[in-house]
């Protein structure tokens, strides 16, 4: 059977790791300011007007 030293940092994370969850977490931060930016963008009118089209053409059938 193999025999476990205690080590006096084990159970806490690593330097490494903690750096690369601030890092996941920075990402994670940014990706939602990207999202938000994009749902709140204004939508171009000629985009709307494609929709409206399509609408019209498609009540126009149904």
């Amino acid at each position: 059977m193999i025999e476990e030293r205690p080590t006096p940092d084990r159970g806490r994370p690593s330097a490494a790791l903690d750096e690369a969850r601030l890092r996941q977490q920075a990402i994670g931060v940014r990706l939602r300011q990207l999202f938000d930016e994009v749902v709140n963008e204004k939508v171009p009118d000629e985009f709307l007007e494609i929709l409206r089209r399509a609408d019209e053409r498609s009540s126009e059938k149904g």
